[in-house]
């Protein structure tokens, strides 16, 4: 089964149920999701309430996922006491959901995965993104922003197993021109 959403030129958003040919388009995109998931016979999970400002929603994998018990190890210290805001769950592997302060996502994001590494020695490597290649909106602080994180610590940590280390990073940085 497929479905495809789409945002219009016009604010609306189009969702199609590949499979029956059905599609619906309104103002409200979680109205279209639902309706569309409903035709094609799957459960509706509406998006939770919006973060209080501030703060950032977000999910950290660690860097242990073929680990089939997801607390046992290193990780059970940190599934009985995670940092504040977060929340162990089982993903078939450690998952921490969080929703945590910060001026941006990637602050909010960079202050959690420093005090899991400070306070446990585990590494936090991911947001659990299945498919980066899908850039949905432009949000700095939404998904787009989530890709960014998702992107930049698998980056890092694929870097240190190749052996490169904070020095080669920062110069690729800077060579990009970011400012």
């Amino acid at each position: 089964m497929s479905l495809s959403f789409h945002r219009n030129p016009d604010g609306t958003t189009t969702g199609r149920n590949n499979d029956t040919g059905f599609t619906f388009t309104d103002v409200d995109p979680n109205e279209v999701e639902r309706c569309v998931y409903e035709n094609a016979g799957w459960e509706y999970s509406p998006p939770p309430p919006p973060t209080p400002a501030g703060y950032h929603r977000f999910t950290l994998e660690g860097d242990a996922l073929g680990s089939s018990d997801f607390a046992a190890g290193s990780y059970a210290e940190l599934c009985e006491s995670p940092p504040v805001g977060c929340v162990p769950e089982n993903w078939g592997h450690l998952a921490l959901r969080c929703q945590r302060p910060g001026d941006t996502l990637l602050d909010a994001v960079a202050g959690t995965v420093a005090e899991v590494r400070r306070d446990h020695g585990l590494v936090m490597n991911s947001l659990g993104i299945e498919k980066p290649d899908e850039w949905i909106g432009g949000e700095k602080d939404g998904y787009a922003g989530q890709i960014v994180a998702h992107l930049f610590l698998g980056a890092v940590h694929r870097a240190r197993l190749l052996g490169y280390g904070r020095e080669d990073l920062v110069r690729l940085l800077d060579a990009t021109g970011i400012e």
